[in-house]
């Protein structure tokens, strides 16, 4: 038989070429399906861990053992960079003879940002000897990160406040030699108040610190804003509720404030959003946290009060806030033992 003709040997080449070209794209269109449906290549997963206690936010990218008052910055509402500001603090704090403050005041040098108090720092009197005895050798390790100082009924059993002026000087400084004073800190804005009521001519809103609160907030255009004074107006602690300082409620109230922070009480509790009347308000009530828990002897809880979301007697600790531009995080960090409590709250 001949061989052959050349038109049918290309005839041929031609078929096996054809037959190459679909078996090369069936095998990569096999192998595109299979990494597209996640088959071949497996996905990696991660698994968040935190600890409540020692965890920091994951948004401040903080460092423990740091100094200043922030860490990091966010995006504000406008679109600019505003520095993330850590404070840490308690009320109720230094005693001689008791090692609370020492505890205490360990935490502290392991954070990074500002201190704050929230009044009676020095028992038993706030006297320039009390300080010197009691509250220098335990929190006056942060001193030079303390600005934002509270007087507490305490601190006024020596004439005028004089040890609790002497000792943080400028930093508790208000108008006028008064001690109540505002900062702006980041996005946020923070009252210090004296809710010594009694010792500085009243608490309402004809008082000088009334009037000058009024005044205070309204020329403040932040969005944020976190108050700290002594006694709380709501508290489930042996002290109670104070009606006393109900006015400071309702001028942060109608300013739209965000958080309150107290002392008095030798207990941690936290409150649910409420109004000046104790209803609860979710959103734009403010939240109250008590933190008497710096280092003085601690007591338990009387009748619950209501509202009252958190309560911890009988643990010395801290509470850390992270300011962002747009909301807040709070975490009670206690000095030993796994019971604390931590969230975030939008600002209104």
């Amino acid at each position: 038989m001949s061989s052959s003709s050349p038109g049918r040997q290309f005839g041929l080449l031609i078929i096996v070429f054809v037959a190459s070209i679909a078996l090369l794209g069936g095998g990569l269109a096999l192998f595109s399906r299979s990494t597209a449906g996640g088959s071949a290549l497996p996905r990696a997963s991660t698994i968040a861990v935190a600890s409540p206690a020692t965890s920091p936010s994951a948004s401040s990218s903080a460092k423990p053992g740091g100094s200043g008052p922030s860490a990091g910055s966010s995006i504000g509402p406008g679109g600019s960079e505003q520095p993330i500001v850590v404070l840490t603090g308690a009320g109720d704090i230094g005693t001689c003879g008791l090692a609370g403050a020492q505890k205490t005041s360990d935490l502290l040098v392991k954070q990074e940002g500002s201190i704050f108090t929230v009044g009676d720092n020095a028992y038993e009197n706030g006297s320039a000897e009390d300080y010197a005895a009691c509250y220098a050798p335990t929190w006056g390790r942060v001193f030079e990160r303390t600005i934002l100082p509270v007087a507490g009924n305490h601190d006024w059993n020596t004439d005028g406040a004089a040890g609790y002026r002497a000792y943080f000087g400028a930093a508790a400084a208000g108008p006028g030699g008064a001690t109540w004073y505002s900062k702006d800190l980041g996005a946020w804005h923070v009252v210090v108040l004296d809710s010594n009521c009694a010792k500085v001519g009243g608490c309402d809103a004809t008082s000088a610190q009334g009037k000058w609160l009024a005044a205070d907030l309204a020329a403040s255009d932040a969005r944020c804003t976190l108050a700290l004074w002594h006694h709380p107006r709501f508290s489930s602690g042996e002290h109670g509720n104070d009606p006393l300082v109900g006015p400071f409620w309702d001028l942060l109230h109608a300013a739209g404030a965000d958080l309150i922070v107290n002392g008095h009480d030798h207990d941690y509790e936290r409150f649910a959003q409420q109004d000046p009347a104790g209803g609860e308000l979710r959103p734009g009530g403010i939240r109250e946290i008590v933190v008497g828990t710096g280092g003085v002897g601690l007591r338990s809880f009387k009748a619950t009060v209501a509202n009252s979301e958190f309560r911890l007697a009988g643990s010395f600790g801290v509470l850390r806030l992270t300011l962002h531009p747009v909301n807040y995080d709070w975490e009670f960090l206690p000095v030993a033992g796994s019971i604390t409590d931590f969230g975030s709250t939008p600002c209104h």
